[in-house]
This record gives structure tokens, C-alpha cells and sequence, in this order.
């Protein structure tokens, strides 16, 4: 129910990553302690040297009227009710009170400037943004599956101002902004909340919703805002797999099925289990990864090859390493191989193997 209300009442916006380590509210407390001290050092300089002071209405000073002259002095010029007549008022009035007012003046004007001048670079900011982003990553979901995923892609590579995160939450937006991402608070299901995560222009689509029906409602309006993205989406049912590959997406992961193969394997073999393990956690041990064919390869066996080749990717049809149209390797092909994660071929691809050909 609260994240229902959450979804609501949520404006849509984008938030880039903050620049400043405190918050607003924090520097503007600070600047007001620093003005209210400043009045309170102008309040007891005068009261020190009231006898030079003169009140048009009773001719004396007290507590009150010093606090009154140090307000009025310090926010405009004075209205002339009390005034210093001694040479010793005067002069403080010269070397310590006049300063103290164009201090406190920089500081309150100083916070309204600073705030719309913070408003205008962050505009500047999102404007630049805006004009150079391309071919980025959207990832729609920033729960466990959505940061494992991206998890996943940063291990490969990927930059994070190449990241927009959009998500329903204020919170998972803060904190994608913490991790350094871009984040776009908002219902991903509307055309204009993916609009502001520049979803028209992005390369890859990654949709790790909490709901399959939400699944499938946003691959619906992310394929309509963009045909040629590569659209990936994780599901909990898999008899709703079928109906998100209708929806636009290019592949289905379903989560809840896939850790219970992974379960059975482990029981089955706890090694095959840690092998499986290892090879979907990318950057260590053993990778799998999509490459091209080169041109030392061209002609020769899949069995022939420096690497250890599961599968092969001729236009659109996936064939197996033993497979018999699978060899010989022509060069169109891509392979999908399993390597050392270090030093991968030119023109590899991280991932798993049912990613589409360039």
C-alpha cells in the first residue's frame, strides 16, 4: 500500500548525481547561525558602548534599544532615532559595525543568490545532459535484480554517466544518485517519465520491475518510444515470459525459475553449481561472452578454435557447438565462448548468449 501511494504521489524528474557533500538545508542553517551571530556580536559592541549613543525619545540606551539600532543597522541604513554622538561610538561605528552589516548582508543575500545560482547550474546541468547522452542504459527498477544487473554491465565496462535509473521511489532514486547514477523519479508505464530518461535515444533497456504486469506495460511503451533498443526483462511467472516477448522485449529472464534450475543443479552438483555461479558473475574466474569471428578462424572446426566455443551465431539462428551447419566458421558468424575473464578478443560482448548480432 505504500508504495502504491509512493507511485501516486511521485512527480516525475530527473536527478543527476550531487555535486556538494551537504545538503542545502544543512548551509542554510549554518548561514543563518552565522548571521545570528553576527546581530548578536553588533548587539553587544553598542551595548558596551551605549553611553555614546543618543535616542531621540529618551535620551538613553538600554538592552532593547541596543538590539533595536543593531537590527535596523544591520539590515538597511538606519532611521536616525539612535545615533552615535561620542568620537569612541563613531569610530566603532566605522571600523566594527559598518563591517559587520555588509557581512551579514553577504550572508543572507549570499544564501538567495547561491540557491538560484545552484538552480541555474542544475538546470545547465540537465540541459548538457540531455544534449549528450546517447546510446545509453536505462534500467527501470533499481531493486535487487535491476543493481545486479547493472552490477553486472559496470564489471564489463560500462560507464556510470552512461546510467539512467528510473525508478518510482524517492529513496532508490537517492540512492542510485549516492552510487553515482542519474536517476528519473517516476511511473515508468507513462510515455513521459521514459522520455525523461531520454529512453528514445538509448541503446539497451532493462526492465527489473517488482510486478510482471508493470513488466510488461513499460516494454510495451519503451518498444513504441524506441524500435531498434535492445530490450531485456526479467519476469517472476514464466507463463508471463511469452506475453513480455510480445510486448517488444528481445529477451525474458525468468528469475524465479531460474534460480530453482540453479537450486537443482546445486543439489545435482555443487560444483556444476559454482561453475554456473562463476560464469554469471562477470569480472572473475570464468566469463562467458559474445565475440566475432576472426579472420584466423574462418574455415576451421568450432572445436578448432583458441577458445572454448558453446555455441555459434550465424544471423539469427543460434546453433550448437556440436551442431553440423555450426562448422565451418564463416566470417559473418559470432561465437559465443567461455574465456578467463581477463583479456577478452576485440569486439567482445559480456553476457549471456542470446544477445543479438550487431
Amino acid at each position: 500500500m505504500a508504495r502504491q501511494a509512493d507511485e501516486q504521489l511521485a512527480v516525475s524528474r530527473v536527478q543527476l548525481p550531487k555535486q556538494t557533500v551537504e545538503r542545502p538545508l544543512v548551509q542554510v542553517t549554518k548561514r543563518l547561525l552565522l548571521a545570528l551571530f553576527v546581530l548578536v556580536l553588533t548587539v553587544f559592541i553598542v551595548w558596551l558602548d551605549r553611553a555614546g549613543y543618543y535616542d531621540n525619545a529618551d535620551e538613553k540606551v538600554d538592552f532593547l534599544d541596543a538590539v533595536y539600532y543593531s537590527t535596523v543597522t544591520l539590515s538597511t541604513t538606519g532611521y536616525g532615532d539612535i545615533v552615535p554622538h561620542s568620537d569612541s561610538a563613531r569610530l566603532v561605528n566605522v571600523l566594527l559595525v559598518t563591517p559587520l552589516r555588509v557581512l551579514f548582508l553577504i550572508i543572507l543575500v549570499g544564501t538567495t543568490l547561491e540557491v538560484l545560482t545552484e538552480r541555474t547550474r542544475d538546470e545547465w546541468r540537465l540541459k548538457r545532459w540531455r544534449s549528450t547522452l546517447r546510446d545509453h542504459t536505462v534500467v527501470i527498477g533499481f531493486g535487487t535484480k535491476g543493481r545486479s544487473a547493472l552490477l553486472t554491465l559496470c564489471a564489463t565496462g560500462l560507464q556510470k554517466a552512461q546510467v539512467v535509473i528510473v525508478d518510482p521511489s524517492s529513496k532508490v532514486i537517492e540512492a542510485a544518485n549516492a552510487d553515482g547514477f542519474t536517476g528519473v523519479l517516476g511511473d515508468a508505464t507513462r510515455s513521459d517519465v521514459l522520455l525523461r530518461a531520454e529512453v528514445q535515444r538509448a541503446r539497451q533497456i532493462i526492465i527489473a520491475t517488482q510486478r510482471d504486469d508493470t513488466a510488461v506495460l513499460v516494454a510495451l511503451t519503451a518498444r513504441q518510444l524506441n524500435r531498434g533498443a535492445k530490450i531485456v526483462a526479467a519476469v517472476r511467472e514464466e507463463e508471463n515470459a511469452p506475453l513480455l516477448r510480445q510486448s517488444g522485449a528481445d529477451a525474458v529472464i525468468t528469475s524465479a525459475s531460474a534460480a530453482g534450475r540453479l537450486l537443482g543443479l546445486s543439489v545435482l552438483s555443487p560444483y556444476a553449481g559454482t561453475v554456473m555461479e562463476d560464469l554469471i558473475q562477470q569480472g572473475s574466474g570464468l566469463d562467458i561472452l559474445e565475440r566475432p569471428v576472426i579472420k584466423s578462424e574462418v574455415g576451421k572446426n568450432v572445436r578448432e578454435t583458441e577458445d572454448l566455443v558453446v555455441s555459434v551465431l550465424r544471423g539469427h539462428r543460434l546453433l550448437g557447438y556440436d551442431d553440423p551447419e555450426a562448422s565451418p566458421l564463416q566470417l559473418t558468424d559470432r561465437v559465443i565462448t567461455i574465456v578467463r575473464a581477463t583479456n577478452p578478443r576485440p569486439g567482445a560482448v559480456r553476457g549471456s548468449g542470446n544477445a543479438k548480432p550487431e
